[in-house]
């Protein structure tokens, strides 16, 4: 069996399969994926595929219901908010290349912390949108249960505020919102 091309190439390159990204696919749309040159008797190339979600796949693949996401507690959001968060820097630091695993989880330590989150978080505060403010506020207000073991209270509730607010865009599928807030705080 053939295995099927990605049409997205990390650099936006140009490649025999794809054809070349325009100007506008470019930019931060990170769940779009260009058409592939040629087509199948079933209207599209074998060898292409489109972009799903993750969110939209995990609901499929387990027949999960439609959650009210107002009724979710600002540290249930932190909860899969922290997961999508590490999952994000993950791939950032894996995509870079191979290495042995200590490194790997060494160069994401420097930004899954709290201290860098919280960071993070102040260089974005002022680019959220109201509504993405009350999350983050929700989020930096709740009461811990816990406490990060190399962070101030202050670094850890910016921190789970942060988490609240990713784990919000994630489940509301806006993912590259989360992704272009944390591009703007890791380039200022």
């Amino acid at each position: 069996m053939e295995e099927s091309i990605d049409c997205k190439t990390p650099d936006f390159g140009k490649t025999p399969e794809c054809g070349e990204w325009s100007e506008g696919e470019k930019s931060s749309d990170l769940s779009r994926m260009q058409d592939c040159d040629g087509t199948s008797e079933y209207g599209e190339s074998p060898n292409c595929r489109r972009a799903v979600d993750l969110l939209t796949l995990i609901k499929k693949s387990f027949a999960l219901k439609e959650v009210d996401i107002r009724t979710y507690s600002p540290l249930t959001l932190a909860y899969i908010g922290d997961a999508v968060y590490d999952l994000i820097f993950r791939t950032m630091v894996v995509q870079k290349g191979n290495t042995s695993v200590n490194k790997l989880h060494n160069r994401t330590i420097q930004y899954v912390k709290a201290p860098a989150q919280a960071v993070l978080a102040e260089k974005i505060l002022d680019r959220l949108s109201p509504e993405e403010f009350a999350v983050y506020k929700r989020g930096k207000n709740a009461k811990p249960y816990t406490m990060a073991k190399n962070a101030t209270m202050e670094e850890y509730k910016k921190a789970t505020g942060l988490e609240a607010l990713t784990g919000y865009l994630y489940l509301t599928n806006q993912t590259e919102r989360a992704l272009e807030l944390i591009q703007m705080g890791l380039q200022e």
